[in-house]
């Protein structure tokens, strides 16, 4: 199982696209986050992607996934794995720039103070 998130929500574990890969989309069968489980198997590259989305990506970035795949379907020349690379590494350009891949993610942040803080009360109150 891996994270779909990692330095408190700054990095997505489920990006565009990856300048390293230990494993090619036809070795994993099987992706498991603390989200969910989605089954690729005989799943065809765009339905994994959606899958990997809809089973696995944090909430925090799934929108945003979505949104890519969307515009990756339109404006790609290759249909069966569609990219928009300028878009796709932009994630990682993002993160090297303002240390988040996500866009908004100082408004993000104090979502996740103020969660997190909740979760102390609780926790608190409880005991």
């Amino acid at each position: 199982m891996t994270p779909s998130i990692a330095k408190g929500g700054k990095i997505s574990a489920f990006v565009p696209m990856v300048s390293h890969v230990d494993h090619n989309e036809h070795s994993v069968q099987i992706m498991v986050s603390e989200q969910g489980l989605a089954d690729l198997r005989a799943k065809s590259p765009k339905e994994r992607a959606k899958l990997i989305i809809e089973k696995c990506a944090h909430p925090m970035y799934k929108d945003l996934l979505r949104d890519y795949f969307q515009h990756a379907q339109h404006v790609s020349f290759g249909q069966h794995t569609p990219h928009d690379l300028k878009q796709a590494l932009s994630w990682h350009v993002r993160l090297q720039e303002t240390g988040s891949m996500h866009p908004d993610y100082k408004k993000l942040e104090d979502i996740i103070e103020n969660t997190q803080q909740n979760v102390v009360q609780r926790i608190a109150l409880r005991n």
